[in-house]
């Protein structure tokens, strides 16, 4: 054996603590090691020495001794690191920052793969899933599968900006209730409303404080109402949904702005808004249907069931063979 050989394993050992604890960084803190405060570089240096801890241990089976790492996989793995840098010398000048270099890098990349294939093979030992499984696991958790009410809406749109006259917030807000008066009950077949839905804000029209008027919901029926309501948005309303009549779809909680949502879904189906101001102006909604929420049948809901009782089930598998291989290692206090 060379006489250099322990000095090139101790300088390998360095260099995987020092990727291991760059990789804690970057987990746990989103930031780089010189970026740690002197108590998350301690937090840091305690995972990275656990994770380096279990990485040898893996590396140490048989297990491990079976898995081959192609170079091109191993070459990518590289590459993927170094591409995120400008040049060549931001790379070189980063991993010296971090106390690697592109062989250190490498040879930690190079485990890290040997690593997680092993897991990845033994999490594939793990016990076969049944049909029961899958049902008892609906029963007991219905709640994770329901299918959230949805509102099919529509809505005009005035956006607000002070560069153009007609956009600024009081012209806006004239602009979109005379729209609303369209649609208002009595409004002729040319659209033109009887009566005004509501009072204009008073003041300057270029006024920027005009108030937001309340508007009483419109009830009527809703192929009429929906035409009509699609025919204005495609004339006036300034959203790329204007080309298909202002169309929003099937909507859950969780996509619009707060405001308009809030609006929507309190709206019976077949029922308009009042005006409502989110960050992109100020909009007029129809609620055209209502899709109550309901529990997902079993079959719909079967793949997530599948997909979650095999991760489970694999990291059960992954825990146990951990725990079989930690307990037939020798212990450091005792191995001398």
């Amino acid at each position: 054996m060379s006489v250099h050989a322990p000095a090139a394993r101790a300088e390998r050992t360095r260099g995987d603590y020092h990727y291991h604890l760059l990789r804690a960084a970057s987990e746990r803190f989103q930031c780089g090691v010189a970026a740690l405060t002197q108590t998350q570089r301690q937090e840091a240096a305690g995972l990275a020495a656990r994770t380096l801890a279990l990485e040898d241990l893996v590396l140490g089976t048989v297990e491990a001794a079976a898995v081959v790492i192609p170079e091109t996989d191993r070459h990518r793995a590289f590459l993927a690191i170094k591409e995120r840098y400008a040049s060549e010398a931001e790379f070189q000048a980063d991993l010296a920052r971090n106390r690697l270099d592109s062989a250190a890098l490498r040879h930690a990349l190079h485990r890290e793969l040997t690593f997680d294939a092993v897991m990845q093979r033994i999490g594939s030992r793990h016990a076969p899933l049944s049909e029961t499984d899958e049902r008892l696991f609906y029963e007991l958790h219905h709640d994770r599968f329901q299918a959230p009410e949805r509102r099919t809406a529509r809505h005009i749109l005035i956006t607000i900006n002070d560069d153009y006259p007609e956009n600024r917030r009081a012209a806006a807000l004239t602009r979109l209730q005379a729209i609303a008066g369209q649609l208002a009950p009595g409004a002729g077949a040319d659209g033109m409303a009887a009566e005004p839905l509501a009072e204009t804000a008073a003041g300057d029209p270029d006024e920027t404080s005009a108030e937001i008027p309340t508007v009483i919901p419109i009830r009527a029926p809703a192929p009429t109402l929906t035409a009509r309501f699609a025919r204005l948005a495609r004339r006036h309303s300034e959203c790329p949904t204007a080309l298909d009549g202002g169309n929003l779809g099937a909507v859950p909680r969780g996509q619009l702005f707060p405001a308009v949502e809030a609006a929507l879904f309190a709206l019976d189906a077949g029922a308009l808004s009042a005006i409502v101001e989110s960050p992109l102006g100020l909009h007029l909604l129809l609620c055209e249907r209502i899709q109550p929420g309901r529990a997902l049948p079993f079959e719909q809901a079967r793949p997530r069931i599948r997909a979650a009782l095999l991760q489970r089930r694999r990291r059960e598998a992954q825990r146990a063979w951990l725990a079989q291989v930690q307990s037939q290692a020798p212990n450091p206090a005792t191995a001398n």
